[in-house]
């Protein structure tokens, strides 16, 4: 019978193999070899980025993209200063808008970190205590406050229903509270201060003031940088930034004071002092935050600045100080 091709016949011996020497290598291959080891280095270099470039383009010294982070701030200024000016009233659905973000952008991450805050109250809570200050004051927004807070301990204790035993209910619910008291109702003194005689230029003053701060800081310390304040929490904050801060913002809070609020120039400088203090306690705060929770920013809404709570860490403590001053001494 015919066999495979390949397959020797069977009672038929092999044929020996023939004493053929093996292939010498040609003198050229060396020369070939190196040639594509040389090719592939070249290629290599050509793909990789090198690393004195930025990685970002248009990155900052601080670690912002600065083009991005100047057009979105400067849009959102002119755009606050055309509603003091003009209708001030829907300032305060500006800010229920912006802390409703905010919140929820907090929530998140928290929950990212298997801690879970209840969204739902928190943030439904949170917009009682911004909108029950215009008919009620300042009793309107504590006593939504802790409305809030109550709804938020019940919510928490059910939300895996009655049969299930909760789990983490002690650290979840004290992180709750922190967070509807470190945005709403801070948050809640800007509606306060904006329904006063001259609101509209009170608010106008705090924002001037803030704004006065991050800028001297950012700019000292890009320029002048080089003795950490807090290295363990914010390595890029500096004292020299520090005092940029302190000088821009008295001599923003001094001209605006003196100029728009008609009051004594002590009470500029005074006002300065303090929010230039618990702005930067504000930074550090939320800096603090984000490191415990592994993350850069706590949102990406606002190019060049992260999320809208980003851009509020520095505001809101600073809210309730400039609430204070301004309406016991002006």
């Amino acid at each position: 019978m015919p066999t495979q091709e390949g397959t020797p016949h069977a009672g038929v011996p092999d044929e020996p193999a023939l004493d053929v020497p093996p292939p010498q290598p040609s003198e050229s291959a060396p020369v070939a070899e190196a040639a594509k080891a040389e090719a592939s280095k070249a290629g290599a270099s050509k793909a990789e980025p090198s690393k004195a470039e930025p990685s970002k383009a248009g990155a900052s010294k601080a670690g912002r993209n600065l083009p991005a982070a100047m057009g979105v701030g400067l849009t959102l200024g002119i755009s606050l200063i055309l509603i003091l000016t003009f209708v001030p009233r829907v300032w305060i659905g500006v800010i229920s808008v912006a802390l409703a973000i905010a919140t929820w952008e907090v929530a998140r991450r928290l929950r990212e970190a298997d801690v879970l805050v209840p969204r739902i109250p928190l943030i439904v809570g949170g917009q009682a205590v911004i909108w029950l200050g215009w008919p009620y004051g300042a009793m309107g927004v504590l006593s939504s406050f802790m409305a809030t807070v109550l709804a938020c301990m019940v919510w928490r204790l059910f939300d895996h229903g009655l049969r299930a035993t909760p789990r983490n209910f002690l650290r979840d619910t004290a992180i709750t509270v922190f967070v509807a008291a470190w945005i709403p109702l801070l948050g809640a003194f800007t509606t306060l201060m904006v329904l006063e005689e001259n609101g509209a230029r009170k608010v106008l003053v705090f924002m001037i003031a803030v704004v006065c701060s991050d800028v001297g800081g950012y700019a000292a310390g890009v320029l002048f940088g080089k003795h950490p304040m807090v290295p363990a929490i914010s390595p890029k904050k500096s004292w020299e930034g520090f005092a940029g801060s302190l000088v821009f913002c008295v001599i923003g809070c001094l001209l605006t004071v003196t100029l728009m609020l008609h009051a004594n120039s002590l009470i500029g400088i005074l006002l300065g002092v303090a929010l230039v203090f618990v702005a930067t306690m504000g930074d550090l705060i939320e800096s603090q935050i984000k490191r415990e929770l592994g993350i850069k920013d706590m949102g990406t809404l606002l190019p060049g600045h992260g999320g809208i709570m980003d851009r509020l860490d520095s505001l809101l403590p600073s809210a309730f100080v400039a609430w204070a001053v301004l309406t016991a001494l002006v």
